[in-house]
Parts: C-alpha cells; structure tokens; sequence
C-alpha cells in the first residue's frame, strides 16, 4: 500500500505540542522513517534536540532562531531571514519527499509574528510529495490551517505549575 503523508496540527495554550509532535518523532523513527525537525524562534540548547541527536542521529534537527526571545510586535530582520531559510529548506524537502515525516515546531508562531507567510504554508501543505506528513505546532493556528489539515489536536492549560511560581525546568519547558 502506497503510504499515506498528512498534515497534523497541534496548537493550543497549553503545555505539550512540542512534546506530542517529538512523540511521533520517536514513533517514525522506530520504523525507520526518515525525519526532519525544523524548530522556529529556538535557538538554545533543548532537551529534546540534545537527545535526538545523541541517541537518534539519524533523525536531523535544523534550529532556526537566536538564543533570545522574538518580538511579536517587531521582530528582527534576522529572525525574519532565518525563519524564511529554514522554510524554504523545508518545503525543498518536503516537494523532493526526502523525509516521510517533517516536524514544523512552532511554525504557527512563526506565522503569528510575521516571520513566514501563511499563503507559503498553505502552499506547502498542498504540494508536498502525498507520502510525506507534515506536523505543526505552535500556539494560535488559524482557522485556515486547521481546515486545511487533516488533524488538529488542541493543548488546552487547565492548570500550570509556573502560575503557582515555579520557573521553567530542565527536562520539563526545555
């Protein structure tokens, strides 16, 4: 049976998208898929990103981001052309089916703060290789990208550990 790709968006302002696409990260590559992680705004040290390529190097991980935070209202010129750089690697891949499944982390931010278009997603999504899946994360997918996926999972915060003041920890937010 010729393979399936589809486009899951995870979203929400909850703890967890990141976690739940790393999931399906570990799920491919236990069946020997080729995969591709683009992480947008990250570009410090991450838990996640350290085991993959610790533990599971044939997984390959592109951080696009600096080590600060992005301004939502005015972002960086830099922010800008780095986002972009790592789209444009992506949708390469994706048209030339060079992975089976390609994490998008926190491109629907990315898209919030103008650092890609969502049109250039939306394209993405449609001429894809059909085998390659495509995973989006973030908070705030609009209701384009929902409609246009083929599953959408929303995190929803019910109760956070840091609204009672505990910092972000190592092994937990990053």
């Amino acid at each position: 049976m010729q393979r399936k790709g589809l486009v899951m968006v995870y979203t929400g302002d909850g703890k967890g998208k990141t976690t739940a696409a790393m999931g399906l990260v570990l799920r491919a590559l236990g069946h020997d898929q080729r995969v591709l992680v683009v992480q947008f705004m990250k570009g410090r040290p991450t838990g996640e990103v350290e085991a993959l390529r610790r533990f599971l190097p044939q997984a390959d991980v592109l951080q696009c981001g600096r080590d600060v935070f992005v301004n939502a209202d005015n972002p960086d010129e830099i922010d800008i052309r780095l986002a972009r750089d790592a789209f444009e690697r992506a949708r390469r891949a994706s048209n030339r089916g060079d992975y089976d499944l390609i994490v998008l982390d926190e491109i629907n931010v990315a898209i919030d703060y103008g650092l890609i278009n969502e049109r250039d997603v939306l394209e993405l999504m449609e001429t894809r290789q059909p085998s390659v899946t495509l995973v989006l994360t973030g908070r705030g997918a609009s209701q384009r990208l929902q409609e246009a996926a083929d599953l959408v999972s929303e995190v929803r915060e019910i109760k956070h550990h840091w609204r009672q003041g505990i910092p972000a920890q190592a092994g937990i937010e990053h």
